[in-house]
């Protein structure tokens, strides 16, 4: 760019000194100037107008510049404006007096007064021609008079004697056809004399005469005195006869030479003077061009100067601003640095120094970052895949953040509750209270010594179920708080249910067994005793005591065969064999069982609702037979013993369903009878837990035991229909076995 402004203001400058010396040329030498006007004059406009597209392209970059608030276009346009005020104002005062001085030198050249005296030489000229041929016509119109009383054969003489009366070089006379009635003077030595035309005709028969001059044109093509007026009348008829013919006379008369001459040199020197006067025109127009020429060049000199000067003060600063920019929108890539010796380039060097600085700082933080987002990156991916839950709670109690453990101990989505507080989430409210107390005592213990956290018990209980919505049962957490640098709440948990569950199962096999021992060994000492003592004692007795003793005898007996099957109970409680699973087709299993359950062996009858797509699956037949039994009986006993009404007969329902999204068989039994209170839904699992009033409890225990060897899940709910208990339904979950995957 740099390259082509200079050169473009090099041919510039070239130009316009060549137009400079062509009119000082020019206007020395008159004929130069008249043959190169025109080019001069193009040649003037064209280089003017690059000027002007010069200036004011140089003028639309620095208003661009300043519109886009780029840093210099302030200075810059200041610079520009000051060069082009010192290029301008003394050249456009040089200008203004040029101009002047041009204009009133050249019309100083041409005299007013000898231009109005040729204008009157030409009017007078043209005033005398005009009287001299007005003349003639009436002198010719009086003389057609005399020949129009005369007769036609003295025609010829009239004529001889007018010619010398008019003072005329030519009298002809003209049928009103054309023909040649009568010549004298010079056309009687020519063979065929000039002929007016049909149009003259036409006018001298309306005008009654016809007068004008020629031959000027001739005089002045060969000096010859050639110039005449010609008269051209009709001569009137006196003869009224219809078939006389018009006659003419046609006068020619020769102007003094003298006349002739004068009013050609008058017209001659009046031409001449108006080409002078429009040449001084075109000259004054190209002085007046030359100066603007002029004046423009110094004015893109002087914006070319400010430009360039500007440049190269504006541009350290130009780069020294761009960098900032960079730097400020993050990008700490190597800067330009200029390499001259004075203040602005030791600034951009030491910009470039310190922008380098920065990137390796900043590539220092990026890899600390790294590492960092690594470590956070593992910090998450074991909290994501932690079995404990971990909640981030703020110094209010609002979850901040959570791991997907915690979703799925507490069984709820705890993303969507993020900035709520734990204990308003439905179903939480007493673990949310729990855990803000116990942070509440942690701070307040911090203050009076090092304690750094607290550890708490928490159950939390599941609510009362409906069909779509089994109950899960209560939950048993363990928590552990701790308070976090920002003063953010770390609350840790884990889910102990099953660990609880299989404890307390642990224990009361324990139990069982231990009783089964301890309570059997007596049992069949005192059996045989009470009977040796009947079969002793009977007929030896009154027939009173004899009674007394065989129904004491009998309430032994009975007692003793109770405890024994109440001692084998437990002692299949805590012997339970390990289930050996294998597939099998449960809808044939249910059906099997069921024959014991017909209406001549039962009192409830059972219903059955079987999913023929169901699959085999992997379980114990023993001990799932036993897991129904247990079930039908339970359910069986909740129909006899229920005391709200009900419409039609109870009954109990035994389903099998395939459910192929998780790919499970589930086996539910619902009864009609009351339902579970709260309470037992909270303990329904655990041993010697039920309501009846000859029941050992086991039965439900049992089944969860069977359930956990199969590694099924058992649900326990209540059946509600607008807030109605309609009955109770267990259901278990099977997987199904490997072969019945496809």
């Amino acid at each position: 760019m740099r390259r082509a402004i200079a050169i473009g203001s090099t041919v510039m400058v070239l130009i316009g000194l060549t137009l400079l010396y062509l009119l000082t040329q020019a206007t020395n030498n008159r004929e130069l100037y008249e043959s190169s006007y025109q080019t001069l004059f193009m040649v003037n406009v064209v280089v003017a107008s690059l000027l002007v597209g010069a200036i004011a392209w140089v003028s639309y970059r620095l208003v661009t510049r300043l519109r886009q608030g780029r840093f210099g276009s302030k200075l810059l346009l200041k610079l520009a404006t000051i060069f082009a005020l010192v290029g301008v104002a003394p050249g456009l005062l040089i200008y203004v007096v040029s101009y002047q001085f041009v204009s009133r030198s050249i019309e100083t050249w041409f005299d007013v007064k000898v231009e109005g005296a040729l204008e009157a030489g030409l009017n007078l000229g043209r005033v005398t021609l005009d009287t001299l041929t007005v003349d003639l016509a009436g002198k010719s119109k009086a003389a057609a008079g005399l020949l129009a009383e005369s007769p036609e054969g003295a025609s010829g003489l009239i004529a001889e004697k007018l010619l010398d009366q008019l003072g005329a070089t030519d009298i002809t006379i003209w049928s009103g056809s054309g023909a040649l009635i009568v010549s004298t003077g010079q056309s009687k030595f020519q063979l065929s004399p000039d002929k007016p035309t049909n149009s003259q005709f036409r006018s001298a028969r309306q005008q009654r005469s016809l007068a004008w001059v020629e031959g000027l044109d001739d005089v002045a093509m060969d000096g010859l005195t050639t110039a005449r007026i010609k008269a051209l009348v009709p001569i009137s008829n006196p003869n009224l006869g219809l078939a006389s013919e018009a006659r003419y006379m046609l006068v020619t008369k020769a102007l003094p030479t003298s006349l002739v001459g004068n009013a050609l040199a008058v017209d001659r020197a009046n031409r001449e003077y108006q080409e002078r006067a429009l040449g001084r025109e075109g000259l004054k127009r190209m002085y007046i061009g030359t100066l603007t020429l002029s004046l423009f060049l110094a004015v893109f000199a002087a914006i070319l100067l400010a430009v360039v000067l500007g440049n190269q003060i504006a541009r350290p600063l130009l780069l020294l601003t761009e960098g900032v920019n960079q730097v400020a929108a993050g990008d700490l890539t190597p800067k330009l640095a200029l390499q001259g010796r004075d203040e602005l380039g030791g600034l951009t060097r030491a910009f470039a120094s310190m922008t380098q600085q920065l990137s390796d700082a900043r590539q220092a933080v990026e890899v600390s970052m790294s590492q960092v987002n690594s470590a956070r990156a593992h910090l998450q991916t074991i909290l994501d895949n932690l079995t404990s839950g971990v909640i981030v709670l703020d110094p209010t109690g609002a979850i901040v953040s959570s791991n997907p453990g915690a979703s799925r101990i507490l069984k709820k989505d705890l993303v969507q509750f993020e900035g709520q507080l734990l204990s308003e989430i439905q179903g939480l409210e007493l673990f949310g209270a729990g855990a803000k107390k116990q942070f509440d005592i942690l701070v307040e213990g911090n203050q009076d010594q090092a304690i750094d956290h607290w550890q708490q018990p928490f159950e939390l209980s599941g609510s009362v179920s409906t069909v779509n919505s089994p109950f899960e049962g209560p939950v048993t957490l363990v928590a552990r708080g701790a308070e976090l640098p920002s003063h953010h709440q770390l609350l840790v948990f884990d889910d102990i249910t099953e660990i609880v569950s299989a404890q307390r199962a642990q224990a009361w096999g324990e139990v069982a067994r231990r009783l089964a021992h301890e309570i059997k060994n007596p049992l069949t000492p005192i059996q045989l005793s009470a009977e040796r003592l009947e079969k002793k004692l009977t007929g030896k007795l009154e027939a009173v005591e004899n009674a007394i003793l065989i129904k004491s005898v009998k309430t032994i007996v009975d007692q003793v065969d109770s405890m024994k099957r109440l001692v084998n109970e437990f002692r299949d409680y805590a012997r339970l064999p390990a289930a050996e699973l294998k597939p099998l087709m449960l809808n044939s299993l249910v059906k099997n069982v069921l024959h014991l359950y017909d209406l001549e062996n039962t009192k409830v009858p059972v219903v059955l609702e079987l999913d023929p797509e169901c699959p085999p699956v992997l379980g114990d037949a023993e001990q799932l037979r036993q897991v129904i039994h247990n079930l039908l009986q339970n359910a069986q006993d909740a129909c006899l013993s229920a005391t709200t009404t009900h419409d039609t007969v109870r009954t109990v329902t035994i389903r099998t369903q395939w459910q192929s999204a998780n790919r499970r068989v589930r086996l539910s039994i619902r009864d009609q009878g009351d339902g579970f209170s709260e309470n037992i839904l909270k303990r329904a699992f655990e041993p010697y837990v039920t309501t009846k009033t000859r029941g050992t409890g086991l039965g439900l225990a049992v089944v969860k035991k069977i359930s956990d060897e199969h590694g099924s899940r058992i649900d326990i709910g209540n059946i509600q229909k607008d807030g109605v208990i309609l009955g109770a339904q267990v259901s278990l979950s099977l997987a199904i076995a490997p072969d019945a995957a496809a």
